[in-house]
């Protein structure tokens, strides 16, 4: 999921949607409820919908699945549409946005599977390692909530910082316990990162935001998040009560294959992974 947008519930993991309004549902009322139509499946652009596509295209008419992809570019219509039946299924956010989201909104809405991870790195153009940043140095941060702790998190993974034990998913610099390096660190909007890298010491990006300024999350982050058993994975979500619906279950598997592996490996360049 990509990772910046801040609305109304809270922030998704994953990057840098622009607020906007898509169609809802289908044109023939196929959505959770009628089971011997399309599955029509709510999704961000990129890189959701790509994944949804080729598993539409390549993967779905040997398995029986007649599957139908509905973009949207904001990240709260996916959530209502699949609670109100619009559509039946969603693939566009991480687990802690969801139960934040279910919890403010009274949705009964459920998590089916992990299929992958959009993963923040520490890059810098002063350092070739992380144990090289300077003492005093000053890294940036995603500003928003949810980025913000992760970044935190990943630093705090690898022995650059230590958190309080009793930090969550939403720390912030305050929860700092240890900070060997006296790194001073700056709140900047997660799209801005990768431009502002020239002026701090080091900064958190998200895989596709560094991906569009040329990073490399494979070979140029001196850090980044590992994918496997990730809080912040993508995955599919479906109302309470449809998941043993069996177009879901057959898009859950191929979700989870090893050609949609295969596709995110070769497509994405490490700025996704899969996450199972």
């Amino acid at each position: 999921m990509r990772n910046t947008a801040k609305i109304t519930a809270a922030v998704l993991a994953t990057g840098g949607l622009t607020l906007g309004l898509a169609a809802c549902g289908s044109e023939n009322g196929s959505g959770s409820a009628n089971a011997d139509g399309p599955l029509i499946v709510a999704a961000s652009p990129t890189p959701h919908a790509d994944i949804l596509t080729y598993v539409k295209d390549k993967l779905a008419k040997k398995e029986g699945l007649d599957l139908e992809v509905k973009e949207f570019t904001d990240y709260v219509q996916p959530n209502t549409a699949t609670q109100d039946g619009s559509v039946g299924a969603n693939f566009f956010q991480h687990k802690p946005y969801l139960d934040d989201f279910n919890k403010k909104n009274g949705t009964d809405l459920v998590w089916v599977n992990d299929v992958h991870l959009e993963p923040l790195g520490l890059y810098s153009k002063k350092a070739k390692k992380a144990d090289e940043l300077a003492n005093g140095a000053t890294v940036a941060l995603p500003n928003d909530t949810t980025n913000e702790g992760r970044a935190l998190k990943l630093l705090d993974a690898n022995g650059i910082i230590k958190l309080k034990a009793d930090a969550g998913l939403d720390a912030t610099p305050a929860d700092i316990a240890e900070n060997p390096k006296n790194l001073k660190f700056k709140e900047i909007e997660a799209a801005q990162l990768p431009r502002s890298l020239g002026d701090v010491d080091a900064a958190v990006i998200n895989g596709n935001y560094a991906v569009e300024a040329g990073l490399s999350p494979k070979k140029d982050a001196l850090v980044s998040e590992t994918a496997k058993g990730n809080p912040y994975a993508n995955g599919l979500v479906v109302k309470k009560g449809q998941e043993n619906d069996p177009r879901v279950k057959k898009l859950a598997k191929l979700l989870n294959s090893e050609e949609v592996r295969k596709y995110i490996d070769d497509k994405f360049d490490g700025a996704v992974e899969p996450a199972f």
